[in-house]
């Protein structure tokens, strides 16, 4: 990753994923970069080094988006508008793995289920 980054390091990792790819993830920050723990698709939660924390000036930070948009609605609100705008910009471009039409929803949930899904599955209606 920091050759990626000009050796700089990321600043921002958003990890659902968890296990094993964890460490790694945070060893790729930059100095004072953050991790994002927001979930543990591979099942298993990591155990991390906390030196690397202590190394980097960085921090571990819990996103529970439910609890967030519960326990604070108008900064929920604020990052909702946030992103919109980001996303008319351009500057957002999730990925698209499949796009299906809607009569083929149940095998879009199939690949989410089994875990398939490399990107984001789109489901059309009409043509």
């Amino acid at each position: 990753m920091k050759a990626l980054t000009e050796g700089h390091g990321v600043d921002v990792v958003y990890d659902a994923v968890g296990g094993p790819y964890t460490e790694p993830a945070f060893r790729s920050l930059a100095w004072r970069g953050r991790l994002l723990v927001v979930g543990f698709a591979a099942g298993e939660i990591p155990k991390l080094p906390l030196n690397l924390a202590l190394l980097k000036g960085a921090a571990v930070i819990g996103v529970f988006w439910g609890d967030f948009v519960r326990r604070e609605p108008r900064e929920f609100a604020t990052s909702v508008q946030q992103l919109a705008r980001w996303h008319a910009e351009g500057r957002l471009r999730p990925h698209v793995s499949q796009t299906l039409p809607l009569e083929r929803a149940a095998e879009a949930i199939k690949l989410l289920a089994s875990r398939q899904a490399k990107g984001k599955i789109v489901l059309t209606v009409g043509t």
